[in-house]
């Protein structure tokens, strides 16, 4: 099972408009606090990992928010790199095994993610594992699916469920790509050629935080759970 926690929490978020002026997106408040906080929470409930949260974007803000904390930050400069190359650059303090990834503009109202990861986690099958959530649970979605999950639960483009943005993966594929700056969707071909990405769908909700719309119906999400 993974011992290490990647959070993607460099990008600009441009989607969220003048609200990410002044702050990082992970800074922004959804129900009281940080979207970043909903997930350091989900990571305390699972347990004790090593968690890096990659920074670009009003990195010293964020650097400061996780102060003590137990957050490893990997900076990048000059520019930012994506989240293959975000990834990549976070291994020296992340390590060389699988590790779980998470981004940091959703919130999910349901089991926890990463305990249903690692339950099914088995990487003599798997080179990673995509926690996908079917569209009908997928709040504040703009747009179709991601991916379609078979009987065997392998993986393959476009269908009824939205990545989450939690997975468990194999990093050791990532020294292949000459890019500096690249997504991760690059590692998934190379898995998917080999028969080797799954997919495990979520049995909760999630809801897509990267637009500023998505706030309110986060909170209208969490609160349906009282």
């Amino acid at each position: 099972m993974p011992d290490a926690l990647m959070l993607f929490a460099a990008g600009f978020g441009t989607r969220m408009g003048p609200m990410t002026a002044d702050r990082p997106k992970p800074l922004i408040e959804v129900a009281g606090r940080p979207l970043i906080d909903h997930a350091l929470a989900i990571a305390d409930d699972f347990g004790p990992l090593r968690r890096v949260a990659n920074a670009h974007y009003r990195a010293d803000q964020l650097a400061a928010h996780l102060d003590g904390r137990h957050v490893a930050i990997s900076r990048e400069a000059p520019d930012i790199l994506d989240t293959g190359g975000g990834l990549r650059a976070a291994l020296p303090l992340l390590g060389t095994g699988p590790v779980f990834t998470m981004n940091t503009d959703a919130v999910v109202r349901g089991p926890n993610p990463l305990r249903l990861l690692a339950d099914a986690w088995d990487p003599d099958r798997m080179d990673a594992l995509l926690l996908c959530v079917p569209l009908g649970r997928a709040v504040g979605r703009k747009g179709g699916g991601d991916f379609t999950i078979d009987d065997g639960g392998k993986i393959s483009r476009s269908g009824d469920h939205v990545f989450t943005g939690f997975q468990i993966l194999k990093t050791d594929g990532l020294a292949d790509i000459p890019e500096r700056a690249f997504s991760l969707n690059l590692l998934w071909n190379g898995m998917a050629a080999k028969a080797r990405l799954f997919g495990l769908p979520y049995p909760g909700h999630w809801c897509d935080v990267g637009h500023p719309a998505g706030i309110a119906l986060a909170q209208d999400m969490l609160r349906a759970d009282v």
